[in-house]
């Protein structure tokens, strides 16, 4: 199986005594930062945790400052065992094994859904832009492969063209 990541702001604690709860356990840790979230799972069987639990800070520096200090420390009576977390493990997946459950994903799933559609949109409006000039370029080169026919017409419809020509033909004749 793949080497799993760490998780760098979640901190593994065994060696819990049954006594610990997860506000001992909460407590036993705040003086390293702010933290997210602490869990103790609990045995189906018994009810109570299975001696470890999981710690998790807002900052990475503030859980690796708690492993530092708190791993082989004395909780209860019982000395800590304190390492980075691996993420939960659940079945399924491509190696047997899969780092979070099918549905975790769906709304980054529907969000890069939504993002893709909106580049295909994009691409075909530019796309529809740069044919739509490209007719206008073929249109105007023809127009001016056409000659000066079209141009004496636009002076007729253009007074500013006219008077234009006019100062340019009195400039000439002086």
């Amino acid at each position: 199986m793949a080497n799993l990541p760490v998780q760098k702001n979640t901190l593994y604690v065994g060696g819990l005594a049954e006594e610990v709860n997860e506000s001992i356990l909460h407590a036993a840790f705040i003086p390293f930062g702010d933290i997210k979230d602490v869990k103790t799972p609990l045995d189906q069987a018994t009810q109570k945790h299975r001696s470890f639990g999981f710690v998790t800070f807002l900052e990475k520096e503030d859980a690796s400052s708690a492993m530092d200090n708190m791993d082989g420390a004395e909780l209860y009576g019982r000395v800590l065992t304190v390492n980075y977390a691996l993420p939960e493990r659940i079945k399924g997946g491509e190696q047997g094994w899969a780092a979070q459950p099918i549905w975790a994903d769906a709304d980054t799933w529907f969000e890069r859904q939504q993002q893709e559609e909106e580049m295909l949109r994009m691409q075909a409006e530019n796309r529809a832009a740069m044919e739509a000039a490209e007719e206008l370029h073929r249109k105007k080169m023809a127009q001016d492969r056409e000659g000066e026919k079209d141009d004496d017409s636009e002076m007729k419809d253009d007074p500013m063209a006219r008077a234009e020509a006019d100062v340019l033909k009195q400039d000439n004749s002086s």
